[in-house]
């Protein structure tokens, strides 16, 4: 029977290779720390107030991905909260009442606060040329009486709107990315 001593090579090995883990992991630490990772803060959220200007979109999914974030602005501002922080809000039924009840917001101030945002939504993307006169006019009268859960949808996602309008369109919904400058 052979019995390994301390004076074995497989030892010595081991303790190499932990000793050397060592090393390297004290090494990856001080490149961290050297990169400037010990005072890494995360970024600040964007003022939902401030202007976002809108591009020209290339398509209607550029133009849906445009609206969202212009109508959680807006409502973000009116509620005076951050973007994100309604955006989650407005994620799920029980994320909304949580919402409502943290920032002590009614109802009504919500669906207010959201319709304001789609019609300035409406308005940024007509003025900068994103949206034609003759989709915004008949947009705004539909906003204006949309009940708040298909607001709340458009905002999270304008995508699929656009999207059942282009297929209740058919094919004169090619039209429709025609429209959009």
């Amino acid at each position: 029977m052979n019995v390994a001593g301390p004076s074995d090579g497989g030892n010595t090995r081991s303790w190499l290779l932990v000793g050397g883990s060592v090393v390297v992991a004290l090494l990856l630490v001080g490149i961290y720390l050297a990169a400037g990772g010990a005072s890494y803060t995360p970024e600040k959220t964007r003022d939902p107030c401030k202007h976002r200007p809108w591009t020209n979109p290339e398509s209607l999914s550029d133009f849906a991905n445009q609206f969202s974030i212009s109508a959680l602005d807006g409502a973000a501002c009116e509620l005076g909260v951050s973007r994100e922080a309604l955006a989650q809000a407005l994620a799920t039924p029980v994320a909304r009442e949580q919402f409502l009840e943290r920032y002590d917001i009614s109802d009504a101030e919500l669906a207010r606060a959201i319709r304001a945002s789609l019609l300035r939504t409406v308005d940024d993307a007509e003025n900068a040329g994103a949206l034609s006169p003759l989709l915004a006019d008949p947009l705004r009268s539909t906003l204006k009486q949309i009940p708040l859960d298909q607001a709340i949808e458009l905002v999270n996602d304008a995508s699929s709107l656009l999207s059942n309008v282009q297929g209740f369109l058919g094919p004169a919904g090619e039209l429709l990315e025609q429209l959009l400058p």
